[in-house]
């Protein structure tokens, strides 16, 4: 708890640095919710007609609508074996906190779902800070859950996403964080974007996922156990280099970065 409790200071002077008061003006939102209606007038959009009321009145009638401010932030946690390491552990704890604890700021809803080769909890939508700081110590619990577990933690984004598509049907802006090292997510990312607002948060150490040259390395892969042999005599290799993900909606994240920073220049660029 003290851990969170230092979180939470920070995230909130972070989230304000981060958004700086235009917190809505960084997401797509809901959309406009119904609010009335009135007499159709020369130039209104026709495609807001309400034929049943015009059919009714015998006069045309049109639907107004109003922006929905309240949002649904979804938080999509990468708890597998290879995000299981102290810097991405709290690398992937504080950007939860600040995104987490701005949505509560503005009076929004948030939720999670922890994810590993399968759906490990889910957090429903909620408000408030007793929520949030529920949500996180439920997150730390599953880190340390998984250090002393000898079951080891596989990834499958595309069972998250699927899972996340089948109970959230309104609108969201959802934020997948993770390490991608996955394969056969992408189709699954496509679907849920036309629904929802999906924002990749890719968590990486760079230590660890740079090979350097000039030797023969063995390697344990922390999600299998599966022992691999690499000589690598010529060139460095970055495993980075082998995820390909759309840059759109991307915001690629170091154990070495400014966090702060990097976040601050993708909602800037989001909201340009």
């Amino acid at each position: 708890m003290k851990k969170i409790k230092n979180i939470e200071i920070k995230s909130n002077r972070l989230s304000d640095e981060i958004f700086s008061g235009e917190y809505h003006s960084f997401f797509k939102g809901n959309g406009m919710e119904f609010s009335d209606i009135r007499r159709y007038s020369p130039g209104d959009e026709v495609k807001n007609i309400d034929w049943k009321v015009t059919a009714r009145q015998r006069k045309a009638y049109i639907k107004q609508f109003k922006e929905e401010r309240e949002m649904n932030f979804f938080l999509l946690i990468d708890i597998s074996e290879s995000n299981n390491f102290n810097d991405k552990k709290d690398l992937i704890g504080e950007i939860s906190a600040v995104l987490a604890f701005s949505a509560i700021k503005n009076n929004d809803k948030v939720g999670a779902i922890f994810f590993s080769d399968e759906v490990e909890k889910l957090i429903p939508l909620k408000k408030g800070k007793k929520h949030t700081l529920s949500l996180m110590e439920n997150l730390f619990k599953y880190f340390e859950g998984n250090s002393h577990e000898k079951k080891l933690k596989k990834t499958s984004i595309k069972s998250a996403l699927e899972y996340f598509a089948k109970i959230q049907k309104r609108r969201s802006i959802v934020f997948l964080i993770s390490d991608f090292f996955d394969e056969d997510y992408e189709r699954q990312i496509k679907i849920v974007s036309k629904r929802h607002d999906l924002i990749l948060i890719k968590i990486s150490d760079k230590s660890k996922e740079v090979i350097p040259k000039g030797a023969v390395f063995n390697f344990i892969d922390s999600e299998t156990g599966e022992i691999m042999t690499l000589e690598n005599l010529k060139s460095e290799i970055r495993l980075n280099d082998f995820i390909d993900l759309d840059k759109r909606n991307l915001v690629d994240i170091s154990t070495e970065d400014d966090y702060v920073k990097k976040l601050s220049l993708f909602f800037r660029r989001r909201r340009r």
